[in-house]
């Protein structure tokens, strides 16, 4: 069986609390052995949640931070939690984080800072950013730039830009994401991007329950989904499925020092 790692899943949120166990089983069966749960969504009570979940689950693991779209309603409460967060050991990055002036559902300025604060955190502690960046391309690139992200390393999720915004990214250093979006009709910059990303910097993901990919489009996204997503990433850069998910597995390894998995 074809050994899969989704590299960016909600897996902690409500949305699973009727099936969790089934939908890990679910992953599992279908080749998905290792996960990144990403504890970012709303409070800080993600964060805790992702980290409990980590704790369990020895093929989960975990990151820590604040969406860009609660970076207003931070606090210092929020901030003793990430900060107390990030040094576990199960947490392998800090994110996501980054920044979304297609919603703006937080003022800029807001965003900017929390996106600033987070990667000091990051580099603190020693491990890579996650970064949610929409419509705000150039604006993220400055940041990374400013903060030095580059010395831990980071990972553009779902990416959504220009092939020439994937390229920039690369060249700063960083790892870009593929979510279902490359699978959809309308998608067809995200899939030209794919051919700019070197095979060593391509990681997939679900970004689940959200963004199911074609042909599950419409449903509760999940983990199992992530291989729809890596044959068509794979399409689009020319190799076969498995080296394509052979080569994301070692990618996302490497990226959040976990061990590679076993083929």
């Amino acid at each position: 069986m074809m050994i899969l790692t989704d590299s960016h899943a909600h897996v902690d949120g409500p949305e699973f609390d009727g099936d969790r166990a089934d939908v890990l089983a679910r992953a599992r069966a279908a080749g998905v052995q290792r996960i990144v749960v990403i504890g970012a969504v709303g409070e800080p009570s993600s964060a805790e949640r992702a980290v409990a979940l980590a704790e369990r689950d020895a093929d989960v693991f975990a990151t820590i931070a604040t969406h860009p779209h609660d970076a207003s309603k931070m606090t210092d409460a929020w901030w003793a939690v990430h900060e107390r967060l990030a040094p576990h050991p199960r947490v392998v990055a800090i994110g996501e984080t980054g920044l979304d002036f297609y919603y703006d559902h937080s003022e800029r300025g807001a965003q900017a800072d929390a996106f600033r604060r987070f990667i000091a955190m990051a580099r603190k502690v020693g491990k890579p950013v996650v970064c949610h960046v929409r419509d705000a391309h150039v604006e993220a690139r400055a940041i990374l730039a400013e903060g030095g992200a580059a010395e831990v390393g980071g990972v553009i999720h779902c990416f959504t830009g220009t092939p020439e915004d994937a390229a920039a990214y690369v060249a700063m250093g960083f790892h870009v994401s593929f979510s279902g979006i490359v699978t959809y009709k309308n998608a067809q910059p995200i899939r030209d991007a794919v051919r700019r990303v070197p095979l060593d910097r391509i990681l997939i993901e679900t970004d689940c329950p959200y963004l199911a990919p074609v042909p599950m489009r419409g449903r509760r996204n999940e983990p199992a989904f992530v291989v729809h997503t890596a044959e068509v990433v794979a399409r689009e850069a020319g190799i076969p499925v498995a080296e394509l998910a052979a080569a994301t597995v070692a990618n996302t390894a490497r990226i959040f020092r976990f061990p590679a998995q076993a083929s």
